[in-house]
């Protein structure tokens, strides 16, 4: 949902028609944490990768707040992009770390 209202967030993001998004979520009982990853699809000339950021932070912010009773200290960190095709800028990919 929080994809589709992008535009409605972000100023100067204009509706994009999506065909697909996916948010996934990972658990990690050893760092405490749960880790997003979001993918977003269009048939559209253009790129979604806003679409994608802002579903990982909406889903971030609905797991700390189902959790906040038990810890309020936690953080939202190192949400980024990964990859994008599309749009003016064509194909962009992080380099490996």
């Amino acid at each position: 949902m929080a994809a589709k209202k992008t535009a409605e967030l972000i100023p100067l993001c204009h509706p994009i028609a999506l065909t697909k998004v996916e948010v996934e979520l990972v658990p990690d009982a050893n760092a405490g944490a749960v880790r997003a990853r979001a993918t977003a699809a269009t048939t559209g000339p253009t790129g979604v990768e806003m679409e994608a950021l802002t579903a990982v932070q909406i889903a971030l912010l609905t797991i700390y707040d189902m959790c906040k009773a038990v810890d309020r200290g936690m953080t939202i960190t190192d949400v980024q992009l990964v990859s994008k095709t599309g749009g003016k800028s064509g194909t962009w990919r992080r380099p490996p770390a």
